[in-house]
């Protein structure tokens, strides 16, 4: 799609928008109008927007300029929002909202504007947010309150990242590298990782730590050895924190011995992601289980006497409709997990399912209305409660990701990371490290490479990256100890 951009800069604004409504397509900026394209332009102290199609402008709109420059990026999408909703006809379930922490947005909302009440009208009024959208954000911030109530506003949280995974999923784009071509790469890049521990330990351990996190990839890729010593590391360098997760991931990398080494370390909350019970979309994905794989890893987890699993499932899949669905879901009600992990499939620029978009058929909107009605139907007979949601570009149907769990097993790692409200630091291979001022809401992110052999090679250079902000958030830990 191409756009034209006026009197303005905000190109990344109007492209944010026009992904709503031509996902997955190009976006080019041009000087002159062509046969197809918007026009989004500031001029005579207004906003203009038109929709060309065919050489005809087919709508347009405008609306006055607001006098604080803050605003103005709110108006520019907006504008462009209504030429394109009038034209398309098309009911997006959260209107014009584009960011990807809608209860943040919420909760920030409720506390200026006095209640939920006026945050809900102005989401309507102000972004043509649907009501049940609304509501939805509104549930997940009342249960995330409760949840960090009693928790202490200078604790931190700790990531470690295992980038390694049997295979590499169709619609991944996350830091994940096949283990059959890095096996030989595992042992540098552990000793690499248990550096980056101990330089942060000596900062890591005057504050408060509130949860650790072992994500990936797939930890559980690793040997039984390796997964011992990886934990060994952790004990040895970081105090018992209050919250640890271990993602498990793969059914097809999970033995009863790595189980019991998990459990050995105290460890009670693990991830078992099937993504869907249907063999042939597993086939279809890149996945080397079964749904059977998936079963008698959850069920020998239970044996082992985890008392917390999730699990993770994805929506729009291809080929997945209704029956596919509830088949899944039919299968996870009968192990009731804890938690449970709703994504809508996203395509991402770096998967292989964006680089052969057109030999899959993907779900269209009316079908993943239907299929998170379906999800959100089976989490209440599941008596699960949404805690904690987010939203990502080129998602199906414009919707969003949702994690239900039972009360009492809400993750505070997941809240923490989503709700921006707590430094993380974040340890190995695409580590994202985010410092939070308190006072001024002001987030600091230090990125780890993305590459394993460039941080195996650069480890010196990532540990020294977080010098100066570990040195600070315990400083300021002092201060509010005094």
């Amino acid at each position: 799609m191409d756009y034209i951009i006026k009197g303005h800069e905000f190109a990344d604004d109007i492209i944010s928008i026009l992904q709503l409504f031509y996902p997955n397509e190009t976006y080019t900026k041009k000087e002159d109008a062509t046969d197809n394209c918007v026009v989004s332009e500031v001029s005579d102290n207004r906003i203009y927007s038109s929709l060309i199609v065919e050489g005809k402008t087919e709508k347009a709109a405008s609306l006055p300029l607001p006098e604080e420059k803050s605003d103005i990026k709110r108006e520019l999408k907006l504008c462009l929002f209504d030429v394109l909703m009038s034209f398309h006809k098309i009911n997006l379930p959260w209107g014009a909202l584009t960011g990807v922490r809608p209860a943040k947005l919420v909760g920030r909302l409720k506390n200026k504007l006095g209640s939920f009440e006026k945050a809900k009208e102005y989401l309507s009024k102000t972004y043509h947010v649907r009501e049940d959208k609304i509501d939805l954000c509104i549930e997940t911030v009342k249960n995330q309150e409760k949840v960090l109530s009693d928790t202490n506003p200078y604790s931190v949280g700790l990531y470690v990242g295992i980038p390694f995974c049997p295979t590499r999923c169709l619609y991944c784009s996350f830091t994940s590298y096949p283990l059959k071509q890095y096996e030989e790469k595992t042992e540098a890049y552990l000793q690499s990782l248990f550096k980056e521990m101990e330089f942060c330990s000596e900062y890591m351990n005057e504050l408060l730590l509130e949860s650790i996190y072992i994500g990936g990839g797939t930890p559980t890729s690793l040997s039984e050895k390796q997964l011992e010593r990886l934990l060994l590391a952790i004990s040895e360098y970081f105090k018992t924190p209050r919250e640890f997760t271990v993602e498990a991931g793969r059914p097809d990398t999970i033995t009863r011995d790595k189980l019991r080494i998990i459990k050995y370390f105290g460890i009670d909350r693990i991830s078992i992601n099937p993504q869907t019970l249907n063999d042939a979309t597993l086939r279809t994905i890149g996945r080397e289980h079964t749904a059977d794989d998936f079963y008698r890893a959850f069920e020998m987890a239970r044996q082992e006497g985890f008392g917390h699993i999730n699990c993770d499932v994805i929506l729009g899949l291809p080929g997945e409709r209704d029956i596919e669905v509830q088949n899944t879901f039919e299968g996870l009600k009968k192990l009731s997990p804890e938690s449970l992990t709703v994504h809508t499939l996203a395509v991402k620029r770096a998967s292989r399912l964006k680089e052969k978009l057109d030999e899959y058929s993907l779900s269209g909107y009316e079908l993943m209305e239907r299929l998170l009605s379906i999800s959100s139907e089976y989490a209440a007979e599941m008596e699960l409660h949404p805690y904690y949601m987010y939203r990502q570009k080129n998602m199906l149907g414009n919707f969003e990701n949702v994690s239900y769990c039972k009360s009492g097993h809400e993750g505070l790692y997941n809240i923490r990371i989503m709700e921006e409200n707590q430094t993380i630091i974040a340890l190995g291979c695409g580590g994202s490290t985010k410092i939070v001022d308190r006072e001024t809401d002001r987030i600091d992110r230090i990125f780890n490479v993305k590459s394993v052999d460039d941080y195996i090679a650069r480890t010196d250079e990532m540990t020294e990256r977080k010098r100066a902000a570990l040195s600070r958030i315990t400083a300021e830990r002092r201060n509010y100890a005094r």
